[in-house]
């Protein structure tokens, strides 16, 4: 999958199932280039959220919440996530 329209699945997908006031995904893979297990058709990402809907939940309940709205994904395009919740 090509990286804007993963990010725009990913965007999508949280912001149907959690209130988001703001959500801004960058890709950080060309960091990890060099990395021994690196995989050029997985990506890293950072992801941050702004929502109250989150930020009202344990950090864990918070993130266990993403990972499972993006199972697929994690799965098929995603090597590691970076993800920062904010109020």
């Amino acid at each position: 999958m090509e990286i804007n329209n993963l990010i725009k699945k990913i965007n999508n997908k949280i912001c149907n199932k959690i209130k988001c006031e703001k959500i801004l995904i960058e890709d950080k893979t060309l960091l990890h280039r060099k990395h021994k297990n690196f995989d050029n058709k997985k990506f890293h990402l950072k992801i941050r959220i702004e929502s109250l809907e989150l930020k009202s939940k344990k950090k864990v309940e918070a993130n266990r919440q993403i990972f499972n709205i993006l199972n697929q994904e994690l799965k098929d395009y995603i090597h590691s996530i970076q993800l920062l919740i904010n109020q």
